[in-house]
């Protein structure tokens, strides 16, 4: 049985992939446009890495979308 934490990890990257697959970008794209491992977004998007403030708004910047866009379902 997954922890709470763990469970709104996974809803965060379920985020991540949504707004990624919106507009057609792949893992790699994302991860190019970010500066992040194409590993760690894959990570990041299955809910298995907690990430940092500054992940976070690279990630959001790389969406072209607010931070606050990543937790709508909070």
């Amino acid at each position: 049985m997954k922890s709470q934490n763990e469970r709104k990890q996974i809803i965060f990257g379920e985020r991540i992939r949504k707004l990624r697959l919106k507009p057609g970008i792949t893992v790699a794209k994302l991860s190019k446009l970010a500066h992040l491992d194409r590993s760690y977004t894959a990570d990041v998007e299955r809910g298995e890495r907690n990430l940092s403030l500054l992940k976070i708004l690279k990630l959001a910047a790389a969406l072209r979308v607010h931070p606050s866009k990543l937790f709508v379902k909070f």
